[in-house]
């Protein structure tokens, strides 16, 4: 009989954070304890997407991903799908379908849940940009990453967690919402959401540990995640786990990512379990979604890659002003130089290959790397290449959402040299000879139109 489950799973945080004690110094109201994770001001749920799916792309290099699924609420397009951007960065087939599930929390497990129950290798892509008004709670305790699971059969790739039955429940009620081209969620006063959500939450819980033949001491790890926190911590209580199996939601380092923490939870729970453990997911959204796995052998064996812990771990802090200035909340002077106009379509699709997948080409006589790549020569994928600087220039003048700019000379280690900006970097810090790595961000945006390119950062 074949199984069915997880292939492999990435995550992506960004480097920044927020310490939120910097709230309420500003402002007298807000904040709290530790930190949250913030996205540069290149960076949107589509770019932290393309991080977290190479990532999980990784860990199964060779299973042929036949869909692609992307779920946001804080989509960079309407009406445009954001989904192929993902596609054409990762280049995969034409022939590979890619679609968007957007709106709500609950589309990121809809769409683990709908690549669960298909009969390809599909890869799940979750990202979310979370923040609220300035001293809100939804500021503190939101979080921006993204999340990635390639689910499959053990035909399409081994698979680490085997989907052992799964339950949801539906009610609708107005919990949280938001209407289109607002900046901020609203909410209802908590107690109302938490006595709709835990009954919800026990139906759905025991539908799956039936359909699982299963009980709450089977559970060796435990996720429970949502957006309304009075919800979760009602459900913790009634779900007869051990509070000990319970794992870390990152609320004090990342805070929580939305449509993305369900995923980014359970690449973590990944990262830590052992072969043949019983991993439950628990997501609160509109209803209840109740995801039971156990983990196999393949799980001791594959290339775990970038874990969870290693994105906590690697960061530095964002000032509160710049914080601001990158979400929009206050608008700073910007560089007196003319604005970028806006990317040509046409010339942009003609080199997607090399806009968004970041391919060269190499001479077949001598072995030449060309970037941008020559016509008519073999190509070269680079977006997995590292380099070292050359050398570098910070400049003050040229237009940026966020001066200055700092642009590298790059040598990269299987040949070729290539100009490239850098993000992820104070400028007092970088160095000729550092070690760099390409990440995939946002130009600039220009009439509505978001120019992707890649940027190098610091390997960390």
């Amino acid at each position: 009989m074949a199984v069915r489950g997880i292939i492999s799973a990435g995550g992506y945080v960004p480097y920044r954070r927020l310490q939120r004690a910097e709230i309420a110094k500003t402002f007298a109201a807000g904040g709290a304890k530790g930190t949250r994770s913030v996205a540069s001001y290149d960076e949107d749920t589509t770019t932290m997407g393309v991080a977290a799916a190479r990532n999980a792309r990784r860990a199964a290099p060779d299973v042929e991903i036949g869909s692609l699924f992307f779920s946001t609420t804080e989509p960079a397009y309407v009406d445009k799908t954001n989904a192929t951007a993902i596609h054409a960065a990762l280049r995969l087939d034409s022939g590979t379908p890619a679609y968007d599930f957007g709106g709500a929390a609950r589309s990121g497990v809809g769409a683990l849940l709908v690549a669960l129950a298909g009969s390809d290798a599909a890869l799940v892509v979750t990202a979310d940009l979370r923040t609220g008004l300035p001293t809100g709670p939804d500021e503190a305790a939101g979080g921006d990453g993204a999340a990635a699971l390639l689910v499959g059969h053990d035909s399409h790739g081994p698979v680490i967690a085997e989907l052992l039955g799964t339950g949801s429940a539906t009610a609708e009620f107005v919990d949280r919402w938001r209407t289109p081209g607002d900046r901020r969620s609203k909410v209802w006063e908590e107690r109302f959401g938490e006595t709709q959500y835990v009954p919800l939450v026990e139906q759905a819980w025991n539908s799956a540990l039936k359909a699982a033949a299963l009980t709450p001491d089977s559970v060796d790890r435990l996720v429970v995640t949502g957006l309304h926190a009075r919800a979760v911590r009602a459900s913790l209580r009634r779900l007869g786990v051990d509070p000990s199996r319970v794992v870390d939601d990152l609320g004090a380092t990342v805070g929580n990512t939305g449509s993305a923490h369900p995923g980014l939870l359970l690449a973590s729970a990944l990262d830590q379990a052992a072969p043949g453990e019983v991993i439950a997911l628990v997501v609160l959204a509109d209803g209840a979604d109740v995801l039971l796995f156990r983990t196999t052998d393949a799980l001791a064996g594959r290339d775990q890659g970038s874990s969870i812990a290693g994105h906590v771990e690697a960061s530095a802090d964002v000032p509160y002003g710049k914080f601001l200035s990158w979400r929009g909340m206050v608008t700073v002077e910007p560089p007196r130089r003319p604005e970028p106009a806006r990317v040509s379509s046409s010339a942009a699709s003609r080199s997607e290959e090399w806009k968004f997948g970041f391919v060269g080409s190499r001479d077949p006589d001598d072995g030449t790397l060309h970037l941008p790549p020559a016509p008519g020569e073999p190509p070269a994928p680079m977006a997995e290449a590292f380099g070292t600087i050359a050398t570098f220039t910070i400049d003050r003048l040229a237009y940026s959402p966020s001066p200055p700019v700092v642009f590298a000379v790059v040598d990269f280690d299987d040949g070729g040299r290539f100009p490239l900006e850098l993000t992820d970097v104070d400028p007092d810090d970088v160095q000729i000879g550092a070690r760099v790595e390409m990440t995939f961000r946002r130009l600039f945006t220009a009439d509505g139109i978001h120019d992707y390119f890649w940027k190098a950062r610091p390997v960390r």
